[in-house]
């Protein structure tokens, strides 16, 4: 039994007019059954980590009007699909938008409560899944689409390790075939669409977890290995993978394929339109990825799959902002060893915090790291107890993977240099503007 896996990101049902788009995208397929992956809808999560942030400070006044916003958000895009006669699925929206806000009101009020941060995000968190999956359900059976919402976190068990857990698959495996299996065997239904959150999973404890930030392409390729489908298909707001950022590269071009390889290396080097997780499990069954535009379904997209040999048609750039350049010396100016460098790692990977690119020399050891998690985790203050510390703020990194000197000088031209790596294929560069 073959079925389609779909996965939508927020921006596809970022409105009511995106989930009609989507359904019309459903429509498309009218003989196939499919598994439908859902994110939180348009900016949720964003909204939910600030609403997270207010509720660990215990400001009820300000987590009150960021919960207000997020449920006035949710609420008008069911008013625009339903009108005021709303469907039996919604109230599993309505419900899931009462059922957080009861959470959080009852775990202000236990003054004797400690709140660990990574639990309480995911527990908060993963609630715009469980918004947007309700919706988009119910809009799909208002269209007479046989459809059918599974709780994902009943589904893919992970391990306890909240923000980032990790998947039990064979659980998870006999799990997602033993529902599909009865779902798509029945003899009374010719074809039904599963809708089923992204981004989340659960626990033994019957605790909610994440899989990582834009872990919803990541569950798709969970359920088409479980389900050993042929391929995947991700819906994106760009026509297929791009050798760069439109927004910062006007003249950025589509690629029409790619290999697993180049799309693993992409995405370890922070190419956002594929998460880093969800390449490994694809290329193992051997499942086509296929990146399409949902603003023009009809276009062909990009297609990552196993290509024995793949020629390079341009360069491929790849830049994280809102970087911080760190380099750590020895008060003593002694030489950078071993125990150093394990000393080192061991505070920034205690504190979650990712080193995008490092070198070393004599008596100096630099690393290019994301600022965001680097300010909240204290780690410059701990890294200071016993190394002079020096630092850049606001810089960029940027990979190009097949790079000519004519694609190095370009990217440079304006800029500052302050760090430079090359390898035959790779050159990261660390610059800020002059």
């Amino acid at each position: 039994m073959d079925i389609k896996v779909f996965k939508f990101g927020g921006a596809s049902v970022n409105s009511a007019a995106g989930v009609r788009n989507v359904a019309s995208i459903i429509r498309r397929f009218p003989d196939d059954n499919i598994a439908m992956v859902v994110s939180a809808m348009g900016k949720t999560t964003n909204a939910l980590e600030e609403l997270l942030k207010f509720f660990m400070a215990s400001d009820a006044v300000a987590m009150a009007r960021v919960y207000k916003k997020i449920r006035d958000y949710h609420m008008m895009i069911m008013d625009e699909l339903f009108g005021p006669n709303k469907p039996i699925g919604c109230m599993i929206a309505v419900d899931g938008l009462q059922k957080l806000n009861d959470y959080l009101q009852a775990r202000l009020l236990n003054t004797n409560l400690r709140k660990e941060y990574d639990f309480e995000y995911d527990q908060i968190v993963s609630n715009g899944e469980i918004f947007s999956s309700a919706i988009v359900y119910s809009y799909l059976l208002s269209l007479g689409i046989m459809s059918e919402l599974l709780d994902a976190r009943e589904l893919i068990k992970t391990d306890s390790t909240y923000r980032d857990a990790a998947v039990d698959w064979e659980l998870t495996e006999r799990n997602l075939r033993k529902e599909f299996d009865f779902l798509f065997s029945s003899t009374f239904t010719r074809r039904i669409v599963v809708v089923i959150q992204g981004f989340i999973g659960g626990d033994a404890d019957g605790n909610a977890t994440t899989l990582g930030r834009e872990g919803s392409d990541y569950t798709a390729a969970i359920v088409a290995h479980s389900m050993k489908t042929r391929e995947v298909t991700i819906w994106k707001d760009v026509p297929g993978v791009m050798n760069a950022d439109p927004k910062w590269f006007p003249d950025a071009r589509k690629l029409k394929r790619l290999s697993y390889l180049e799309a693993i290396e992409l995405a370890y080097y922070g190419g956002s339109v594929i998460h880093p997780k969800t390449i490994k499990p694809l290329e193992n069954a051997n499942i086509v990825l296929r990146v399409k535009s949902f603003l023009k379904p009809h276009l062909e997209g990009t297609t990552i799959e196993n290509l024995a040999e793949w020629k390079v048609p341009v360069p491929i750039y790849i830049l994280k902002r809102n970087q911080v350049l760190i380099s750590i010396s020895p008060r003593d100016f002694s030489f950078i060893l071993e125990e150093n460098l394990s000393q080192i790692f061991s505070i920034l990977a205690r504190n979650r915090v990712k080193v995008n690119l490092m070198q070393n020399s004599a008596v100096s050891f630099t690393v290019c790291v994301d600022s965001d998690h680097l300010d909240s985790s204290g780690s410059l203050a701990m890294l200071q107890e016993n190394y002079s510390i020096r630092y850049n703020e606001d810089v960029e990194l940027l990979t190009i993977r097949h790079y000519t000197p004519a694609a190095i000088k370009r990217i440079t031209k304006g800029r500052m240099v302050l760090m430079e790596q090359k390898t035959r294929n790779t050159v990261h560069l660390v610059m800020k503007a002059k």
